[in-house]
Parts: structure tokens; C-alpha cells; sequence
């Protein structure tokens, strides 16, 4: 049974006239081009240890299959504001297991998308650790609930976003965390 035991997280845009290589580019931006990469669901594992980005690519050779939980967003519209975020939402016990959730929105500042996807992963960490909160609240009040009921220990985010190039070229986003052995 394969259980990661480290995540590093990155982020990149590429622009290019071709969809497929604006993609390949953003991959290149954000270092992980030459892996196959192989998308999973939002499960940040029990005792998993974030590590940086030069570490991870340390442990990895290319051509490698990695597990990677990734928002990607991309658009050819002139000055068409994308974004993709990866939220972080890590329960203080050390035996629970965490959240990772994707957003990929158009028309929102990187700083909004972040903070919606940090919001994702804490409230579906605080439903399954019977957390009482509401939803429709502002992420900072939630923010708070979540961190003063001791359950939630962490929260954090990464994004990337990005304006549509104005010569119509694709622009596109993308930001992954990488879950290694």
C-alpha cells in the first residue's frame, strides 16, 4: 500500500498560441514538465511532511509517475483575469488526516482565490472533525472558529493567477501539491 509521507507544493503560468504548449509551459514554470503525472483526490495524508520545492524535486527522476492534486485554469481572451489555487487545511491531531482543495476561478485576484481555497479545505476538515460553524460566514470569521477550536492547527495556500495575454494568446495557471512516498 502506497501512503505519501511528503508533499511540496509549486505553481506556474505559461503563455503560448498553442493551448496544449501553454500548459507545457506553465508545467515548466512551476518545475514539474517532466514528470507523468498522475491527478488524485484532496486527501493530505496522516503524518505527511510538507517539504520545499528543491527537496521534492530532489527525490524525483524524469519520466517518473507522481501523484499530484492540481487546479489548472487557462483562457485566450485579452487580459481575462485566471487563477489556480490549491488550499491547505491541517487537523492538529497527528493521527487525523488533512485537506487539499482545488479552485480554478476566472475574474478573481490571486489573493481572493487563495483565500476561497483555504476556506474549501478548512470547512471540509471542520465537517468531518464536527466542527460547529457557518458556512455562510467570511472566510477570516471561519478562520477563527476553526483555529480556536484547537482541531485545526494549520491553513494555508498556493496560487497562481494571471491576466489572458493581450495579443489572445493562451495564458494558462496551474498550481499542484505533489504527494511523494
Amino acid at each position: 500500500m502506497y501512503v505519501p509521507t511528503k508533499i511540496f507544493f509549486t505553481k506556474g503560468v505559461g503563455i503560448h498560441r498553442e493551448y496544449l504548449s501553454s500548459f507545457e509551459l506553465a508545467l515548466r514554470d512551476a518545475k514539474i514538465e517532466k514528470y507523468n503525472i498522475v491527478s488524485v483526490s484532496s486527501i493530505f495524508p496522516v503524518g505527511c511532511k510538507k517539504i520545499s520545492l528543491e527537496e521534492g524535486l530532489k527525490e524525483l527522476k524524469p519520466g517518473q509517475i507522481i501523484h499530484a492534486v492540481m487546479a489548472r485554469n487557462a483562457t485566450n481572451e485579452p487580459n481575462r483575469l485566471i487563477a489556480s489555487s490549491i488550499g491547505v487545511a491541517i487537523p492538529a491531531d497527528k493521527t487525523m488526516y488533512g485537506y487539499l482543495s482545488e479552485h480554478h476561478p476566472y475574474g478573481e485576484t490571486g489573493k481572493f482565490s487563495g483565500e476561497y481555497a483555504e476556506d474549501l479545505a478548512a470547512s471540509m476538515l471542520a465537517t468531518t472533525l464536527g466542527i460547529d460553524f457557518d458556512p455562510d460566514k467570511a472566510w477570516n470569521e471561519k478562520e477563527q472558529v476553526f483555529k480556536m477550536s484547537g482541531k485545526i492547527v494549520r491553513t494555508f495556500n498556493i496560487t497562481q493567477s494571471a491576466r489572458g495575454n493581450k495579443n489572445g494568446l493562451w495564458t494558462t495557471v496551474v498550481s499542484a501539491a505533489i504527494l511523494l512516498p
